[in-house]
């Protein structure tokens, strides 16, 4: 890959996803904001797309030995007190960092000016590592693990098993707002 396609890739990749975002009606606050008052399902439809289409491309990726797989380690405590604040956080701001960037280029201030919040957290965390590595992310250390090796259960099953339940679970969303 030339340099400039190793530049411009990923800038054009970065671009249709928020194209995207906007498209599916995510970089509203709004919306974001009554997904969390369960009024607006559309976070959950198109984050949940996502995940599923990624899934699987990263599995036939995967697959076909194109791409190898990254696992970070699992740290139980670190990942909920994480979930945690990016989800308090994605209430108060009314959007995660990508639907954020996303309402920037749309022409969002607000969206702007809570990214510099995403930016100051960032650095808070940066200059606060050594602590959190110590007290927070020893705590329920699994090491670099993944469900399939947990269980024994094919990475296949488990995106079968992703899709299916998204599946299921976007049909249900769907009954729900035709009846409401």
């Amino acid at each position: 890959m030339s340099a400039i396609m190793a530049i411009l890739a990923p800038l054009l990749m970065g671009a249709a996803f928020g194209f995207l975002l906007h498209k599916g009606k995510v970089t509203s606050c709004n919306v974001i904001e009554n997904q969390f008052r369960l009024r607006d399902w559309t976070v959950l439809k198109v984050m949940g797309t996502a995940i599923v289409v990624g899934g699987i491309g990263v599995l036939a990726l995967h697959d076909t030995g194109n791409a190898k797989y990254y696992v970070k380690d699992a740290n139980l405590l670190g990942v909920g007190l994480g979930a945690a604040l990016f989800g308090i956080g994605m209430v108060v701001y009314g959007y995660c960092p990508g639907t954020a960037l996303a309402a920037i280029a749309t022409g969002s201030v607000h969206a702007l000016v809570g990214a510099f919040g995403m930016i100051f957290g960032a650095i808070v965390y940066a200059l606060s590592f050594d602590w959190i590595k110590a007290n927070i992310l020893s705590v329920g250390a699994m090491g670099k693990v993944r469900l399939p090796d947990i269980t024994g259960i094919p990475d296949i099953a488990w995106f079968s098993a992703l899709a299916i339940g998204a599946a299921a679970f976007f049909w249900w969303v769907e009954k729900q707002e035709t009846a409401a």
